[in-house]
């Protein structure tokens, strides 16, 4: 852990009137969508400043929600479809350092500077692979984007892992690419 962070857990009590524990378990008896509303919650009711509270839900995000959890709880029931999810990891790792994989509760994100692509298993037998692929046309297997709305502009359905072609990787390298 850092020194900054560390100060500011050893200051936290001082300067918010609990200690990051307390704040934890606070937090664990809140149910928040989103990091902004956990963020804004902490603000407005308890007058947090908003460092603190950043860090406080980042902070007890990583111990409540770690992401193996997360893809863990995604894919029970439908462990048939982890190989296809590990191998298109493997595929996106592979296009750069700067390739950032973000488990949430339903899908995986799979962010450069931006979000390029989101995986999630749709089905039991199948995953869904959203792209954002502005200006490119959709095809019969390269589909609009469906249940993942604006987050993507196309998707791509994987029942198994020979889906993961070079046409797929294809598309998937021009949406990383086009995520600068």
């Amino acid at each position: 852990m850092d020194k900054a962070l560390q100060t500011m857990i050893n200051n936290m009590p001082e300067k918010t009137g609990k200690s990051l524990e307390q704040w934890k378990t606070l937090l664990i008896t809140k149910s928040f969508s989103k990091h902004s509303e956990a963020v804004n919650f902490l603000k407005k009711e308890h007058q947090v400043t908003h460092g603190f509270a950043n860090t406080i839900v980042s902070l007890s995000k990583e111990e409540t929600h770690a992401p193996t959890d997360l893809v863990t709880a995604q894919y029970k029931g439908k462990e048939n479809l982890f190989p296809i999810y590990e191998q298109l990891l493997t595929v996106v790792k592979k296009f750069g350092d700067d390739v950032v994989i973000t488990p949430k509760k339903t899908t995986v994100s799979i962010i450069r500077k931006k979000q390029f692509a989101l995986i999630k298993p749709a089905t039991k037998t199948r995953i869904d692979l959203g792209l954002k692929l502005k200006d490119v046309p959709t095809t019969e297997r390269l589909e609009n984007s469906g249940p993942f709305g604006a987050m993507c502009t196309h998707r791509v359905r994987i029942s198994t892992s020979d889906g993961i072609d070079d046409q797929l990787i294809a598309w998937l390298q021009q949406a990383y690419l086009k995520a600068d």
